[in-house]
C-alpha cells in the first residue's frame, strides 16, 4: 500500500474573494503520476497553489507531507518548500548567473555547505536530466525545453517526495513538450508523486496516470 502524501477533504479554495473550487477531497499517493485539466480559470494553479502554501484553504482539512495547511504558521512554510519540488511554467531561473551557480544557489539556500557534496549533487541532478553538458551556460543561451530541464534539475536537488509543476510544457513545443513529461512521468516511477497541471490532453494518452478535471467549481475524478 503506497503512503498518501496529500489529503484533502471538502477543501474550499477562494482567490481574491472567488470561490475557485469547493468541496475538494483527494489522496494523492507516493510514485503517483497525477494530471490536472480544466479550462484556464478552473483552479487548477489555484490548487497547485494551495498545495506549496501559497495561496491559503478557507475551509475543510488539508495536509502535505504531514503539515496541516489550515494550521501551520508561516514560520514553518519554508520547510514544507524544502520537501516539494516546483516546476513553474515561466522557469524563474536566476538570469546574471550559469546553470551549474543556478543549482548551487538553492543547494545552499537550504543547508548544505560541503563543496564535494554539492558538486556531486549537481553533477548528478544535471546528468538526470540530460543537462550535464550545459553547466557553464547562462539561461539566456539554452532554448526553452533545455531551461525548463534545468527548472527540473533545480527541483529534484533535495530529493523531494513530491513534484508539483505547473504547466511544465505550456511554452514549448509538442516534441520538447512530451521529452519534459517523459521526464517528470520518470522521476514518479522512482518513487516521487508528480503533480501536473496541463491543457494538453495528448499527454494523457502517451503518459498514462491519475486524471482530475477542475470544472464548475469542483475537481473531478476522471
Amino acid at each position: 500500500m503506497s503512503e498518501v502524501l496529500i489529503t484533502y477533504k471538502n477543501v474550499k479554495i477562494k482567490q481574491d474573494e472567488q470561490t475557485v473550487l469547493e468541496n475538494v477531497d483527494l489522496d494523492l499517493k507516493r510514485g503517483s503520476f497525477v494530471y490536472l485539466i480544466g479550462k484556464v480559470g478552473a483552479g487548477k494553479s489555484s490548487l497547485l497553489k494551495t498545495m506549496y502554501a501559497e495561496l491559503d484553504i478557507v475551509d475543510g482539512e488539508a495536509e502535505v507531507l504531514g503539515f496541516n495547511l489550515r494550521k501551520m504558521k508561516q514560520k514553518h512554510v519554508p520547510n514544507l518548500r524544502r520537501r516539494l519540488g516546483i516546476v513553474f511554467q515561466d522557469f524563474q531561473l536566476l538570469t546574471d548567473r550559469s546553470v551549474h551557480d543556478n543549482l548551487e544557489f538553492v543547494l545552499r539556500a537550504t543547508g548544505w555547505h560541503d563543496r564535494k557534496e554539492l558538486e556531486e549533487r549537481i553533477r548528478a541532478v544535471l546528468k538526470l536530466v540530460g543537462m550535464d553538458e550545459n553547466a557553464d551556460k547562462h539561461p539566456n543561451e539554452l532554448s526553452g525545453g533545455e531551461q525548463q530541464r534545468v527548472v527540473i534539475a533545480r527541483a529534484v536537488l533535495n530529493s523531494p517526495d513530491i513534484i508539483l509543476a505547473d504547466e511544465p510544457t505550456g511554452n514549448l513545443d509538442a516534441e520538447t513538450g512530451r521529452s519534459i513529461t517523459k521526464l517528470l512521468h520518470d522521476l514518479s516511477d522512482t518513487g516521487s508523486l508528480v503533480v501536473m497541471t496541463t491543457h494538453n490532453l495528448q499527454l494523457l494518452r502517451e503518459f498514462p496516470g491519475e486524471v482530475y478535471r477542475c470544472e464548475d467549481h469542483k475537481l473531478v475524478k476522471e
